[in-house]
């Protein structure tokens, strides 16, 4: 929101100088060296080691169980839909925020840099729905216009992007004040902590658990690389809140954190009512109450990353999703191929 921050000068960057946000005249966001957030080089890193593109998976697979008029109830069929509505525009959502808002806010290069990085996942997530969708046939009017028919998925977009407006609209100046900062660390909460860190893991543990029995491989193959993609950027995220407020003490007050606890707390409702609409009878193992505990349980590990009291108390129910996340290399869960990130075309089946 800054630039241009260049111009002809004798001193040179130093760490010293550098911050996350409001830099001033003596630091120029377009040096990436010295680097002062090695954390965030480090993620912009991992992120290019974990690269994928959706077209390497096959879907045959999946396209034969989708047409078998028996593979699935038509409950099943109702929950990955819902699921696959909801991701095909969420991604989108989480890209429009990241480049209109936060990268025109952010002025630290190394930050910037990967969210870049990033901002080309989103792409690649936006793709990998596309290329589901159109694999299976489904409907994509249907899929893509779920956003704004379903209720349910409606108040979690809305809930999430709540703030994005607001930071769209600001100019320089107001980043300097302490609104202005609690504003926009509460979109980025919206973005990292509630959309990639809640809404997005409960249609993660459905999908995967359709993958533990070997169905929709392909489909699910691309869900785990997307979910690993998005703890990688969560946890990005919530440095990022984190080193905000480390640089800005002013703005942690007591009512604001108080506000952020609340706003996570809403989002886990409205989870809820939307895996309710999703599976209000269960499948595969999976019910209401056990998904909402996993969504309870994560809720508590985002607070607990940013510094607040843990609220739930939930236990996790299902300990195979860390396992997933976690693990380097591993024989998937739908046995079809050893999946282990490489970067670019290395990658081998």
């Amino acid at each position: 929101m800054t630039e241009p921050c260049f111009g002809m000068s004798k001193h040179r960057v130093t760490v010293d100088n550098k911050r996350i946000i409001n830099n001033d005249r003596t630091v120029d966001c377009n040096q990436l060296v010295p680097i002062k957030y090695k954390w965030a080089w480090n993620f912009y890193l991992d992120g290019c080691a974990n690269h994928w593109m959706p077209t390497e998976v096959s879907m045959q697979r999946d396209i034969e169980q989708w047409r078998d008029r028996n593979g699935f109830t038509d409950e099943e069929r109702h929950v990955i839909k819902r699921v696959m509505g909801f991701f095909a525009t969420a991604e989108t959502l989480v890209g429009n925020n990241l480049v209109l808002a936060v990268y025109r806010c952010v002025d630290n290069p190394e930050c910037r840099q990967y969210l870049l990085r990033q901002a080309f996942e989103e792409a690649i997530h936006v793709h990998a729905f596309q290329y589901i969708v159109q694999s299976l046939s489904l409907d994509e009017g249907e899929m893509f216009n779920m956003y704004r028919e379903v209720e349910q998925i409606y108040n979690k977009d809305q809930h999430a992007m709540s703030c994005t407006s607001s930071v769209l609209e600001m100019n320089p100046s107001d980043l300097k004040t302490r609104e202005g900062l609690q504003t926009f660390i509460k979109n980025l909460v919206g973005l990292y902590v509630i959309t990639e860190g809640i809404f997005f893991y409960g249609g993660f543990v459905t999908m995967l658990s359709f993958g533990r029995q070997n169905r929709m491989p392909g489909t699910c193959e691309q869900i785990q690389y997307i979910l690993r993609d998005e703890s990688i950027h969560m946890n990005f995220g919530i440095e990022l809140i984190n080193a905000i407020v480390d640089e800005n003490p002013q703005v942690w007050t007591e009512d604001f954190k108080n506000k952020i606890i609340e706003f996570i707390k809403s989002a886990v409702k409205l989870e809820g009512a939307y895996i309710k609409e999703c599976l209000p009878n269960g499948i595969l193992g999976l019910n209401v109450e056990l998904i909402t505990e996993y969504i309870q349980y994560l809720a508590d590990r985002r607070f607990e990353r940013l510094r607040l009291p843990q609220f739930y108390g939930s236990s996790n129910p299902f300990p195979w999703m860390s396992e997933i996340i976690d693990l380097k290399k591993e024989k998937n869960f739908f046995e079809t191929r050893v999946t282990e990130y490489q970067t670019g075309g290395a990658l081998e089946w």
